[in-house]
């Protein structure tokens, strides 16, 4: 059966351009809707919520880094509509599993690095993202970057 709208998260980085060309892969002959989704974690939540600064101006400035990026993607893949995407605060797994109930995705695709050093971090959202989510997960296997 084929899939009826996929959700891709992605870090607007451009490791997520084979997260992105997997989902478009998946979607092209059954023109399944495409969704991205990108979560800015709350600076206090890096920091460990106990910061003694005001963080308000350094998060809106990343959320519009965030939204900037995020325009760029949709020049890049024009098959992806912008009314169908979503960029927004929390948590990323709760806020990605939310979000494919709310919009009844039936897979989420997401990158996965491997397991060492900020890869680790980050392949640790992918890790969460499979547990309890409420659908289908691909996770796009990245290639390290040679150095």
């Amino acid at each position: 059966m084929p899939y009826e709208h996929i959700l891709v998260a992605v870090d607007l980085t451009e490791e997520c351009d084979p997260v992105i060309k997997r989902a478009m892969t998946l979607a092209e002959p059954t023109q399944t809707k495409v969704s991205l989704v990108h979560i800015v974690e709350p600076m206090a939540m890096a920091f460990g919520g106990d910061v003694p600064m005001d963080l308000s101006q350094l998060q809106q400035q990343q959320f519009d880094q965030a939204k900037e990026r995020m325009d760029r993607l949709f020049n890049k893949y024009p098959g992806i509509n912008r009314g169908d995407s979503h960029l927004t605060y929390g948590q990323p797994r709760q806020e990605i599993h939310q979000l494919a109930k709310d919009q009844k995705c039936d897979l989420i695709v997401v990158g996965s690095h491997g397991r060492h050093g900020l890869a680790l971090l980050l392949g640790s959202t992918a890790n969460d993202v499979l547990h309890g989510a409420p659908c289908d997960v691909l996770a796009v296997r990245l290639q390290k970057k040679a150095e």
